[in-house]
């Protein structure tokens, strides 16, 4: 049998060879951390290295991800399907071991990190989806969701302001199964944290209803051990471990302890002293079979597995009914019934009597499907009421476990980042909502969303200058076109209910990404289709009016520019222009479209193209071309009612005409000469 040290040795002599070899990483913090990995991954974790999708495995999160040599080697050493060669590409192109965690390369990846303090986030989602799917499955004596979440954390996880977002609300949560280890190695990349990180880590927790245990010391296995179970046992806080650590444990003097080690590479020398000091005599990338077989955790992760399975087969004996709804869930399948329900749904808004803003028409479509998807998971960032993200169905999990909503405060970046950790835990499908302009506070996390290719829906209202009088700081101009210049990212801006619900349906349907709805404040009127362009709606892009042969002019509008464009396209044709009004929804559905089904709507002949949507202009470039134009906004918007900004801001029927006229003389004068 092999010691402790000699286990934790293995974590550090694999992350100095790779980072040496790669001559790029950042070993201190795998050095400094491997005896708790050691005790945690070893003694204390439940997880099946050869199914790591188990769905009542442990999660582990490494929210200080720029140390993934750590997480690698402890991949590489359990089981997990991830070899001494991968380790050995590092940090190289199209490895499986790039510099940072990233979600989806190697098993047992939980999620991507690397941008600090989301990691954590991440996890407290985890856990928030651990706690609500135990209370909407368990029953007594068969807790088939029984797990819980564990978290690294560095000092600049916890400076980053999410952590303070997500770690506030999970103490208020009570996420008993959450417990994070933080690494109180006292180094930030620039040097030591004096100065810069002063805060009382304690004292902070203890504010947020946390347990917190320790300081510990990091290096001594019992100690980190006791720890642990101590945070086991609390079942109604979120546990804290504050462990004091040595950055680079196991580096000479002039190394270990500084801010050298953080992400510099170890030079040839001291990497033999360490070898020397650490007592193994084995040639780079080489561990004795004995301590892989003392690693291993293989047999242990089957016999957890086997041991869950039988009890699945009890609980699937009681409770038939859920037990094929856990399963479905897990699958992210669909009810029977789904196509038929949520096609009929749609349908039956062609004969809506009413206009309504689209952001009621959103919760409308809520309202119809998550009777049907128990497993919509909602939340807002505060202003629920506006952005109507509740349904008649909704219970908060602030109050009730086996809730299917979250009011999550004032925390739109803490927000996005644990819906990406609920997506990523499986069972739940998360949706949140804050205004369009404040997508820009979780900006980062809805990247990682995108990055990641989670399937969460983030629905954006009050999406542009019709939200009116409270003016440019609430005004979005610019969020449309980054989200949509985001890979991964779906975007939809509705024009009308209808729109507003396919939508929904593609949203839900989709399961490799995120999908943002930008809607709208005022209310928008209904249009008429017949059945071609109901079909063609779910394509992202068609024809909603035209004029008879060729068109002169096409124009393109979204959302609640879509009256303006038809209004205009009507003017025009009593001036003799043969008009084509495009709704384009959903640019990147559109995008994805054939060839040919592309050509039908915007036929590459004609030139003359006009875009409307009162957002940035520079996006709609690609549509309309060199010789289009586009009616939306250059600068800021102002304070004022809203059909007032519209006025001002040129979205009128006389504008349009005068514009679109403009570029249909640009382009005749082109063809003269």
């Amino acid at each position: 049998m092999t010691t402790r040290t000699q286990r934790a040795n293995a974590i550090r002599i694999l992350a100095i060879d790779a980072i040496f070899k790669a001559q790029s990483g950042h070993p201190g913090t795998p050095m400094g951390m491997a005896d708790i990995s050691e005790v945690l991954w070893r003694d204390v974790m439940r997880y099946n290295p050869a199914n790591p999708a188990w769905c009542n495995r442990d999660r582990f999160v490494y929210s200080n991800g720029h140390g993934s040599m750590l997480l690698y080697a402890l991949l590489h050493l359990s089981g997990f399907d991830l070899s001494i060669d991968d380790i050995r590409q590092f940090r190289q192109l199209h490895s499986r071991t790039p510099g940072h965690p990233e979600f989806g390369y190697a098993p047992g990846i939980e999620t991507t990190t690397g941008p600090l303090g989301q990691g954590i986030a991440n996890a407290v989602g985890m856990a928030l989806a651990e706690k609500t799917l135990a209370a909407q499955f368990n029953r007594p004596g068969l807790p088939i969701i029984d797990h819980h979440t564990y978290a690294y954390v560095g000092e600049g996880c916890l400076m980053e302001g999410i952590s303070h977002e997500a770690c506030a609300l999970a103490g208020t949560l009570g996420l008993g199964k959450l417990i994070t280890i933080y690494d109180r190695n006292m180094v930030t990349n620039d040097g030591p944290i004096d100065g810069v990180y002063t805060d009382d880590t304690r004292k902070r927790f203890e504010a947020y209803d946390w347990q917190v245990i320790g300081e510990i010391d990091g290096h001594d296995p019992e100690a980190v051990l006791d720890a642990l179970t101590k945070a086991r046992a609390e079942t109604g806080r979120p546990s804290l471990i504050i462990c004091r650590t040595t950055i680079g444990q196991g580096c000479s003097e002039g190394y270990a302890g500084t801010h050298k080690v953080h992400g510099g590479v170890l030079p040839a020398d001291e990497i033999a002293k360490i070898r020397t000091r650490l007592d193994w005599a084995h040639p780079a990338f080489e561990i004795p079979d004995a301590i892989y077989r003392d690693w291993d955790h293989r047999p242990a992760g089957r016999e957890a597995e086997s041991s869950w399975n039988a009890l699945f087969a009890r609980y699937e004996a009681a409770h038939p009914e859920l037990a094929a709804e856990f399963t479905r869930r897990q699958n992210k399948g669909f009810p029977a019934n789904w196509q038929s329900l949520s096609r009929d749904f749609v349908r039956s808004l062609q004969d809506a009597p009413k206009d309504i803003p689209s952001r009621k028409a959103s919760q409308n479509a809520i309202e119809a499907f998550a009777p049907h998807l128990p497993e919509m998971f909602g939340g807002c960032a505060d202003i629920t009421p506006s952005c109507l993200t509740r349904w008649s169905g909704s219970s908060s999990v602030c109050f009730d476990p086996a809730g299917n909503y979250v009011d999550y405060g004032v925390r739109e970046f803490g927000m996005v980042a644990m819906a990406n950790g609920i997506a990523l835990h499986g069972g739940l499908i998360p949706y949140t909502a804050t205004f369009l302009m404040f997508m820009e506070y979780a900006r980062n996390a809805v990247r990682m969303a995108a990055l990641m290719k989670q399937r969460q829906i983030l629905v954006y209202t009050h999406d542009s200058i019709g939200l009116g009088e409270d003016g440019p700081t609430h005004q979005p101009v610019e969020q449309l076109a980054s989200l949509r210049q985001t890979p991964n990212m779906v975007t939809w801006r509705p024009c009308d209910q209808v729109e507003a619900a396919i939508a929904w349906v593609s949203a839900l349907e989709r399961l490799d990404g995120p999908t943002a709805f930008s809607l709208s404040r005022l209310p928008l009127k209904q249009h008429n289709r017949s059945e071609a362009q109901l079909r063609d709606a779910w394509r992202g892009g068609y024809v909603l009016s035209d004029s008879t042969g060729t068109p002169d002019l096409i124009v393109i509008a979204t959302g609640s520019e879509m009256t303006l464009a038809l209004d205009s396209a009507e003017s025009l044709r009593a001036r003799g222009v043969a008009v084509r009004v495009v709704s384009l929804p959903s640019p990147e559905t559109f995008d994805a479209q054939d060839a040919a089904y592309r050509e039908s709507v915007l036929p590459d002949a004609v030139r003359a193209r006009l875009a409307i949507e009162a957002a940035s202009t520079l996006y709609w470039a690609r549509y309309v071309g060199l010789d289009g134009d586009v009616v939306g906004m250059t600068g800021f918007g102002e304070s004022g009612p809203a059909q007032d900004l519209f006025r001002h801001f040129g979205f009128t029927v006389d504008n349009v005409v005068t514009r679109a006229e403009a570029v249909l003389t640009r382009i005749k004068s082109r063809k003269t000469h």
